[in-house]
């Protein structure tokens, strides 16, 4: 296999995507403003109303996210 065709893991862990791919979507969605903390020593992010926009664009169905 060369460098180009060289599989990257997308790391499932439970119900989400773990491992680097995790950490770089979730960086990615921060800094977008898709999703977001009420303080930054909170555990739980929530999206934002930006986030349900571009979320939805990308055919996302987010009804099927539980309300906390």
């Amino acid at each position: 296999m060369n460098k180009s065709t060289v599989r990257k893991p997308a790391k499932p862990c439970y119900e989400h995507i773990g491992g680097k791919l995790g950490q770089l979507l979730l960086e990615q969605f921060v800094e977008k403003g898709w999703i977001a903390k009420d303080n930054p020593a909170d555990r739980q992010y929530y999206i934002t109303d930006k986030g349900t926009e571009e979320f939805t664009k990308l055919g996302l169905d987010l009804s099927k996210i539980k309300a906390e």
